[in-house]
This record gives C-alpha cells, sequence and structure tokens, in this order.
C-alpha cells in the first residue's frame, strides 16, 4: 500500500511539473513571439531613419552644389560694384536720360531727374527720339 500511494504521489509530482514545464514554454514562446514582433519593429524603424537620413543627406548634398554655384555667381560682384562706383556718374545720366526719352519724357522732365543741362536735355532728346 505504501507502494502505490508513493508511486501515486510520484506520478501527481511528475504530472505536475509535467504542468508548470508547459506553462513555462508556452509563456517563453509568447515572450519569445513578442520579442520577434518588437525587433520586426525596430528594424522597420531604423529602415525608415536610414532612409529619411539618406533624404536629408541628398538634399544637403544639393544645397551645397547650389551654395557653390551661387558663390561663383556672386564672387565677382565686389569688382563690379567697384568698377560702377568708380565709373563717371555723368554716363549714368546720360544713360539714365535715354530711357526717360524712350518713355517719353519732357526736356524739363530730363533737366529735374538727372541733373543735365538745358542743352544736354535738349540733345539727349533729339538723338533718342525715334
Amino acid at each position: 500500500m505504501i507502494l502505490e500511494v508513493a508511486v501515486i504521489v510520484l506520478g501527481l509530482l511528475w504530472i505536475g511539473t509535467l504542468a508548470i514545464f508547459l506553462a513555462y514554454t508556452r509563456k517563453q514562446r509568447a515572450l519569445s513571439a513578442a520579442a520577434a514582433q518588437a525587433d520586426a519593429l525596430r528594424d522597420q524603424r531604423l529602415k525608415e531613419l536610414a532612409r529619411r537620413v539618406d533624404h536629408y543627406q541628398d538634399g544637403t548634398v544639393r544645397m551645397g552644389e547650389e551654395l557653390q554655384e551661387l558663390r561663383v555667381l556672386v564672387e565677382p560682384l565686389p569688382d563690379k560694384l567697384t568698377r560702377i562706383e568708380q565709373r563717371d556718374p555723368t554716363s549714368l545720366s546720360f544713360a539714365q536720360a535715354a530711357r526717360l526719352v524712350g518713355m517719353g519724357a519732357s526736356v524739363d522732365e530730363l533737366t529735374h531727374s538727372c541733373g543735365l543741362t538745358q542743352a544736354e536735355a535738349e540733345l539727349m532728346s533729339k538723338m533718342h527720339k525715334g
């Protein structure tokens, strides 16, 4: 009888241990699946971030190229400005007067707006009237 009771107790202990082991195994599978899902989400986020970094890098490269083009355009401007400042101021008045005559300005308007003498304004008016 003791032997039978011992076998039953050992059998119950074995069944209990087996149940605990199976529960533990199920829990580990669930944790493993959750970890795999988290890993997949992390990998997807990393790919998205890498794509965004590439996009920003491409934009930065294009911006650098455009800045280089602008630098090439702007570089000669100080020399041009110096040349314009050193130019004869009357030549600018004559060019402006020629434009104004083309737009229909009178001799009086030329003398007031361009600083020309009456004779210069009349000459400009006769030369550039078409």
